[in-house]
This record gives structure tokens, sequence and C-alpha cells, in this order.
């Protein structure tokens, strides 16, 4: 059986395969064309600690901002096209994290607060109108008609899981977004409808001990992949719980997320214990997409620490990195960071396990309040010595591999948004502030059966 956490990967490496992943020349035609007066040499140098997390924040969030789907404001897949889908593609998921992004926009100041909680109302106010699927969003939509792009053949519905990363994004928009004003009123009722109209519980098939990730009205429940641990998926999980008028029982979390047969660990490597998931950990986003919102600091229930469970899992990665067993060129204490990312041969989960010399910039830097010190030697690897290859006007690129002498020229939002979210929860704790601080969410974990210390 295919692992739940590798589904996007694996369809997207299998359409890399089958040959829709564009030619070189496909890929520079189609690339948007790069803002003339940008060279990554100019790049500011000698910058402290704290200005270099800022530039790299506010650069990245240009992603989200400049590329934002002109008629719908949603975040594009990626920002080259590729498999021969066209322009129109944006990501339901990658929309949830640059809504938090937009967050740390207004936040910060890099956009006036007004014209951040605008942006967001026209995007909220298109997503009222596109396909759901019992309230459920499909994976891809198109950024001018709201209509569904599948993802796959038979992945053409509901996707629960990418949903559940646009709604973590959802509530943390409304709890910043508090004014009275019409615009950040209105926002905030909107997302309370999309909220509120969200169907977790269709998504059992009627039972009360299986969550579903898919469900088309063209294919029905023939994805069939049950959503089992451990993986990026334990924000579903959390949010099903929570829903205010369609939730699952607490028994779909116990008797299907927490059984599965990689979903305990317990095993040490490289001297470091790993409680939960695949051996080595899996890819590090395991750590990054659930955690944007749900706070790790102090989060434990009945299997796991997850402040734990992610620094250890962070801790692993970054020792294969060092170790380098295979002996792939640039990996050390400043080259670390194994996950999903475009790579020379197309597209990859990349872990301990899965491991082709493919460094992504977001793994390690979405993992700043997990490893600050390791993933501050990565920044500055990434930016001052690597930058003339890795630095453009959105931020770092998606991946290199100096073994295949390979730097993408592509982002992709699933990978930007995190680096935006993460760093700003190293430095504030912003955003895990404000999801933690819905009602709804408190009842929800309550309800699994996990308690929440920050402090501690």
């Amino acid at each position: 059986m295919i692992s739940l956490a590798m589904k996007r990967f694996s369809i997207l490496l299998f359409l890399c395969l089958l040959g829709f992943l564009p030619s070189e020349a496909q890929k520079k035609k189609n690339s948007p064309s790069k803002a003339p007066t940008f060279n990554p040499a100019d790049r500011p140098k000698n910058l402290s600690d704290d200005e270099l997390l800022e530039l790299v924040q506010k650069q990245t969030f240009r992603y989200f901002w400049d590329l934002g789907h002109p008629v719908s404001g949603l975040a594009l897949e990626r920002s080259n096209v590729a498999f021969d889908y066209g322009g129109e593609v944006t990501t339901i998921g990658g929309t949830g994290f640059g809504i938090m992004a937009m967050v740390v926009a207004a936040e910060r100041q890099w956009h006036p607060r007004d014209s951040v909680a605008n942006r967001l109302l026209k995007m909220v106010r298109f997503l009222s109108k596109a396909d759901h699927y019992h309230g459920i969003f499909p994976h891809w939509l198109n950024g001018a008609t709201g209509k569904t792009i599948p993802f796959s053949r038979k992945d053409d519905g509901g996707d629960l899981v990418e949903s559940s990363f646009l709604f973590q994004g959802l509530l943390t928009a409304q709890q910043y977004f508090d004014g009275k004003n019409p615009v950040e009123s209105e926002l905030r009722n909107r997302i309370a409808g999309l909220w509120n109209d969200a169907e977790w519980d269709w998504y059992t098939q009627g039972s009360k001990n299986q969550l579903y990730w898919h469900w088309s009205p063209n294919q029905g429940w023939a994805m069939n992949f049950e959503l089992r641990g451990y993986n990026e998926a334990l924000i579903t999980h959390v949010l099903a719980a929570s829903a205010p008028r369609y939730p699952v029982t607490a028994e779909v979390y116990h008797k299907c997320w927490a059984q599965s047969n990689h979903f305990s660990n317990g095993k040490e490597y490289y001297g470091i214990e790993l409680p939960l998931g695949y051996p080595a950990g899996g890819p590090l986003f395991f750590a990054h997409y659930s955690f944007l919102g749900l706070d790790p600091r102090g989060l434990s229930d009945r299997y796991a620490d997850y402040w734990k469970q992610n620094v250890n899992h962070t801790r692993i990665n970054h020792a294969h990195c060092v170790a380098n067993p295979g002996n792939f060129k640039g990996y050390g204490e400043k080259s670390w960071g194994l996950t999903a990312s475009d790579t020379y041969n197309g597209y990859n989960a990349h872990s301990p396990t899965n491991d082709f010399g493919t460094i992504t910039p977001t793994a390690a830097l979405s993992s700043f309040p997990y490893t600050p010190a390791e993933s501050m030697k990565a920044l500055r690897y990434f930016y001052v010595e690597k930058g003339d290859q890795l630095w453009s006007e959105y931020g770092f690129v998606d991946a290199f591999n100096e073994t295949q002498n390979w730097y993408a020229n592509s982002h992709l939002a699933i990978d930007q948004g995190p680096i935006i979210v993460m760093i700003e929860n190293y430095r504030t704790g912003l955003l895990w502030d404000l999801f933690m601080k819905n009602p709804d969410v408190q009842k929800g974990l309550k309800k699994l059966g996990f308690e929440s210390n920050p402090k501690k």
C-alpha cells in the first residue's frame, strides 16, 4: 500500500516519469520573466541574524503577493508552469500557507493592514463561489474560474488534507483581523461560513472509526486513502474533531490515525530517539505543515510529546546530512535539509531513506523553531555562500543538488509558505498564538485528549 503521506509526491513523480514534466525549453518558455533589475549578486551583505531573517521572510513573501492569481488572489502551485496544466493552477494547501504569510506581512507592516485584509477578502469571496465537495475543496482550483483542476485521473473532488491546510490559515486570519471595520468584519464572517459548511464527517464514509483523504462526485471513494499516521495530516484530524457543525468522533483519531504500521517508532537514529513515524523520520514537511498553526511547545497526547517529536525528527535529518552516507557533494553542518521538492530529474520526497543529493532550503529554514543554531548556519550558507545560485526575487529557489551541479529555477507555494510562517513562529510565536486561541480548536484538542502548555 502506498503511504498516505507520499500520495501527493508519488502522483507527481508518476506524472514526471510519464513525460508530463515540460522540457527545459518549455520551462524557459513558460516561466515568468524575471525582473530585469534583479541581480542576486547585489543582495545586501553583512546582515545581522535578525536582519537576515527579516529579509528572507519579506523577500519570500513576494511569491504570494506578486504572484497571487490576478483574478482570485489564490496562491499559484508554482512559479513555473508544469505538467501541461497551464498558468491557472492554484493550490488550496499552498493558499492556506500563503494566508498565514499574509498575517505576518500585516503584522510586520510589509504592506498596510487594510491592503492585506482586502486581498484576503478577495480570496475568501472567490472561495465562497468556487467548486467544493461537501464543503471541502479540491487539491487544485482554476484561479480564474474556480473550477476543479484534477490532481490525477481519479483525484478530481474534495481533498481533505489540502483543505485542512487552507482552514488552518483561514482560522488564523480570522483571529488576527479582529477590527470592526466593514472589510475585516466581512472577512471574519465569510471565513466562519466556510468553516461551518465543511462536512468533515462526510469523509468518514459513515464509519465512526475511519477518515478518508478524498471524495469525488465522479469517482466516489475510489481513491480509498485512509488517513492513518504518522505524516502531515495531524492537523486534518485536529480540525475534523474541532468542526462546529460536522465534526468527527474521537474514535476516528484513536482507531484510524494512531493505528498503522508506521505510526509508533521509538527507535534511535544517529543516537536520537524518534517517538513516531517512518524510519529516520521521513521528509521534514511532517514537522512543518501541521505545525504552522498547531503549537508543538508543550503539546502532548497519549502517543507523543510533539515538541520532542519535531525536534528529534529535525536533528536526525541534520545528523544524516552531516554523516552523508551517500557521499554527496556539499553536504555538511552548513548544507542540510531533506524534504519534498523539485529535483534534477523531476520531483521527489527526499528523506534520509530516500536521499539523492538534493538539498531543499525550506527543510532547514522552516525548522528554525526546532534547531535554531543549525538552521542559521544553513541560512547563512544558502544566502552568503550559495546566494548567486539560490537567491531570487521570491526568496530562495526550491532546491539544489551540488553533485549534479543542478539549481532549480522554480518556487513552490507549499515550500515558500512554511519558511515565512515558521521563521515567524521562531521569532515571535505569532501564528501559533493566534491559531491556538480559536475556541473550536481548543475544544477539538481537548476532545482528542491533547494537553497544551506552550511555556513547558
